[in-house]
């Protein structure tokens, strides 16, 4: 149900913060029933704008209209309360508190308006989820649950409030594909009954899938609205970035035939029964599955994080007994976890202090820190990885999430860890950052590290890898090689059917 009334509308709407002007003049429109996607790269300013539209954020100057009324909100609850629910990249959730708990928090049913009614609630909370297709714990609290599962409670949250205009930014980023159709399908109903959704997205494919028309978002302005029908991917792309963009999928070689790490059955929590593969220096390995596979499971009991149960882990020829996390960096082994914020970087720390984390003890004598060497060092990663920020000293929590992601990765590199894992290394970031995330996925393994990619996106672990393993329910069921295995044949044996 797209109609041509307009629901709402953005005027000029300006925001700053030191050194950055995050929005510049914004302006378009949004009918009531489309679902009007919203692109552009980290950056752009549109989880400016959507904290504005939610009033977790003031603007500066500008306007807008709700329903023809222009409105102002100071708070999130007062925008909820006039119709606009958000589901945020980083998710809103109380780590403490179960799904039902999450999804009702400020709006719990009660009996007799005192009351809360748990009952009713819990049975809410389940429909919810179930309308997804996955088996969540609603009652385990969502700290303990997997990131994809803590989406699709978020997503049950944004969903259960009756909202008219519902803003959904990256609800894709770890969502497997039946998973993405199960919510295409509750946007298109949304839309049936009048629901306005504003999508934000950086796999450029899903916009042509669920769009009605789009805005691209280019350094806080508007570059343009279409209707989807009217552009391409191309044309989107260009938009975006300013610029046509090389090839996507860098050409890498493997410098060694050795094997450096080998794992030999290997079990441990999450797996189901025991992993054994190698990686050679200088390849890139993948690994796909879908949610639930033991994917990043697999990547923890390598990196320390969980203990393995049995099994051997090998080290250019040397077994390791790895009981943490440091244990694994000493070693080189280092992961990029899926979750940066709350697991690789600290945010309240500077560009520089993240990039040099692990090689702080390396550099400290007699009480004193070598901070020139130091400073060195992340300038270095910081022109090498093409990092955009204002400065070193500029903290972490203020970058986009592209450049957050390159400073995880330039601490490793800093650190020389030869062996990488990259979980869902371009979660969250747009599609010219991800151009670069791949070069320097590349680059790494044509100096000759190793990397264990694990990636929810199908066309990123073909094009980057050289092998791919598939997992399901915690065990390797299949090998392939990148070059000439079928999108098919991967997810056939992904979900049991092959």
């Amino acid at each position: 149900m797209m109609t041509d009334q307009c629901v709402l509308k953005i005027e000029g709407v300006c925001k700053s913060f030191p050194g950055v002007k995050a929005l510049d003049r914004v302006t378009f429109s949004v009918n009531r029933g489309e679902c009007h996607c919203l692109v552009g790269q980290n950056g752009a300013g549109k989880s400016t704008l959507i904290k504005i539209l939610s009033g977790a954020y003031p603007m500066d100057s500008g306007s807008i209209f709700l329903n023809g009324i222009q409105v102002r909100f100071h708070s999130p609850n007062q925008a909820l309360q006039s119709g606009i629910s958000v589901l945020y990249q980083e998710l809103a959730l109380n780590p403490y508190f179960n799904a039902v708990e999450n999804i009702f928090m400020g709006q719990e049913i009660r009996k007799r308006m005192v009351f809360i009614d748990y009952k009713s609630m819990r049975a809410e909370a389940r429909s919810l989820i179930e309308r997804f297709g996955v088996p969540v714990d609603i009652d385990k609290p969502v700290g303990q649950l997997s990131v994809a599962h803590q989406q699709i409670v978020a997503l049950a949250k944004a969903f259960s409030l009756d909202a008219k205009v519902v803003i959904l930014d990256e609800p894709s980023a770890v969502l497997t594909s039946d998973e993405l159709e199960r919510l295409f399908t509750i946007i298109e109903r949304l839309k049936e009954n009048g629901v306005t959704v504003i999508y934000i997205s950086h796999r450029l494919e899903e916009i042509f899938q669920i769009g009605d028309r789009v805005t691209v978002l280019r350094d806080g302005c508007v570059v343009g609205t279409h209707h989807v029908s009217d552009i391409d991917q191309a044309d989107l792309v260009k938009m975006m970035v300013g610029r046509e963009l090389g090839l996507e999928f860098p050409c890498h070689t493997v410098s060694d035939q050795e094997y450096h790490l080998e794992l030999h059955d290997v079990l441990g929590q999450g797996l189901m029964s025991p992993v054994s593969f190698g990686i050679k220096k200088g390849e890139i390995v993948g690994i796909f599955g879908l949610v639930g596979a033991g994917r990043t499971e697999l990547a923890h009991i390598i990196a320390g994080v969980t203990r393995k149960q049995s099994g051997r882990v090998v080290l250019n020829g040397k077994e390791l007994d790895i009981r943490s996390p440091a244990d694994a960096i000493s070693e080189g082994i280092a992961l990029l976890p899926e979750n940066r914020k709350d697991e690789g970087l600290v945010l309240t720390m500077s560009v520089e202090d993240n990039c040099t984390l692990p090689i702080w003890r390396q550099h400290h004598k007699g009480g004193f820190v070598d901070s020139k060497k130091l400073d060195n060092i992340a300038k270095n990663y910081v022109r090498k990885l093409d990092i955009k920020t204002p400065g070193l000293d500029y903290l972490v929590e203020n970058l986009s999430g592209g450049n957050q992601q390159k400073v995880v990765l330039s601490k490793w590199l800093a650190a020389h860890c030869n062996m990488l894992i990259l979980d869902e290394p371009t979660r969250g970031v747009d599609v010219g950052a991800k151009v670069d995330m791949y070069k320097l996925i590349a680059d790494a393994a044509n100096e000759g590290r190793s990397v264990l990619l694990i990636s929810s996106e199908l066309p990123e672990v073909m094009g980057l890898t050289d092998r791919i393993l598939v997992m399901r329910a915690g065990s390797v069921v299949g090998e392939f090689d990148s070059a000439t295995v079928a999108q098919e044949t991967l997810l056939a044996r992904a979900m049991g059917v092959a």
